[in-house]
């Protein structure tokens, strides 16, 4: 690792020196020191390191120490940390004022380039975070269909929402939790949890089948083939509408986010990460004619003060005009170098592993066999083999997510550079873990 340039400390006055007195001081004002629960480490063990500031494929904490970062803010910043295109259309629109609780030019301009993206999507409505979106689109979905069922999948993972809590991958299971308390069992009643990877037989009374199409919340899930297509042909049978979750496959996967990817085409759509640019934000979205069921020109009512915030459409168009389909096939470049040097890596570990990718995205898991739903995602989880290896890693200037259920996310900002010394970490900390030879 090496240091980074001293930084200003701007405003603050009275700034903790280490990682371990911010955390100290945080953890007296922050429920657990931090705003989301898998930023604790818990998962993991140890002291976080506090972020001071981000360029590129790297994070530097409040210590002054860099790491290659593949946490990239979980998606949002394909591009790299503060992206001079993104930090210009940002400041620019910051200058003209920073929320107006009105319309603008630049939600018009962002929902045109979501739409024109997307096969089958012809209109959006912007939330201001992921969760908000995937809670919308449910609703829209039970409004649409005057039905209150909702059939989820075990380890995929929708948002915080109270009916959506039940087998919800990362955010909870990185948390050792199956749910929430709180959560009513009243409110979940209307849920159905049922195993990735497997197309279920509907009844009449289900109003929307939502799904991670690539799911990147258990560890990263390829669906099988004819899952996807299986679940279209379902929901048509019985009048159900399908949900693609795609706040982390949306735009990251493809230029055309799952659906161009899959030639899959859902019912409803929820968006989020990417089309921010790294600024909170979300987007739900349907045909025209499911559209036409929200307020102000239908029944289903979804609003916010903060949706369509200026500084987040401006972040997300300058995002969106950068990701042109040469851009997607440099990032699936970068993640199969990384697939096949950490899969070398390991190669002669006294365990199996496994290194799926689809097309930028990566993820690994402690399994001998490809791994297709949330139990064999468990199974690696709960080998005890990812807690000493992320240390291992930090060590050694790489940062994962400080979780066993998270994927690795290459940025364009990641070069050969860093992706050489990425291999070379994974294989010293391999090596210093497990020495070499099979059992």
């Amino acid at each position: 690792m090496t240091e980074s340039p001293a930084m200003a400390p701007g405003s603050m006055t009275d700034r903790p020196a280490t990682n371990a007195a911010a955390f100290a001081a945080s953890q007296e004002v922050l429920v657990g020191g931090v705003n989301s629960p898998v930023r604790s480490f818990r998962s993991v063990g140890g002291t976080p390191y506090i972020v001071d500031r981000a360029a590129g494929a790297y994070v530097y904490d409040i210590e002054g120490t860099d790491y290659i970062d593949y946490v990239q803010s979980y998606g949002p910043s394909i591009l790299g940390h503060a992206h001079p295109d993104v930090v210009a259309a940002v400041t620019e629109a910051a200058h003209r004022g920073t929320s107006y609780g009105a319309p603008t030019l630049g939600e018009l301009r962002l929902a045109e380039l979501v739409v024109g993206r997307i096969p089958g999507l012809e209109m959006i409505r912007m939330t201001s975070s992921g969760t908000e979106a995937a809670m919308s689109a449910i609703r829209l979905a039970r409004g649409v269909t005057g039905r209150t069922k909702i059939v989820k999948f075990d380890g995929n993972y929708h948002g915080h929402v109270d009916a959506l809590l039940a087998a919800a991958g990362s955010g909870v299971a990185n948390q050792g939790l199956s749910g929430s308390a709180g959560v009513p069992a009243s409110v979940v009643a209307d849920t159905v949890v049922l195993p990735y990877n497997r197309v279920p037989t509907l009844d009449d009374d289900v109003a929307v089948v939502a799904v991670e199409p690539v799911a990147a919340n258990m560890g990263l899930v390829p669906p099988v083939p004819g899952f996807l297509e299986g679940l279209r042909a379902e929901c048509d049978r019985v009048g159900a509408l399908l949900l693609f979750d795609e706040v982390i496959t949306g735009f990251r996967l493809d230029h055309g986010g799952a659906t161009a990817w899959s030639g899959v085409t859902p019912d409803v759509w929820a968006f989020g990460k990417v089309i921010g640019g790294g600024l909170p934000v979300g987007a739900y979205g349907a045909s025209r004619e499911v559209m036409s069921f929200v307020a102000p020109l239908g029944p289903v009512y979804q609003g916010g003060t903060l949706s369509g915030n200026p500084l987040a459409m401006a972040a997300g168009i300058a995002t969106l005009n950068l990701l042109t389909p040469s851009a997607y096939a440099e990032l699936t470049a970068k993640a199969e170098q990384l697939a096949a040097g950490i899969a070398a890596a390991f190669s002669a570990a006294p365990m199996a592993v496994q290194v799926p990718r689809v097309g930028p995205l990566l993820g690994f898991f402690f399994a001998a066999q490809p791994v297709v739903d949330n139990g064999g995602a468990t199974a690696s989880a709960d080998s005890g083999h990812y807690a000493p290896l992320f240390h291992a890693l930090l060590e050694r200037g790489i940062a994962l997510a400080p979780g066993p259920y998270e994927i690795m996310f290459p940025s364009l900002a990641h070069g050969e550079k860093e992706i050489d010394r990425t291999i070379d970490a994974f294989s010293d900390a391999v090596e210093t873990l497990w020495g070499s030879g099979r059992d």
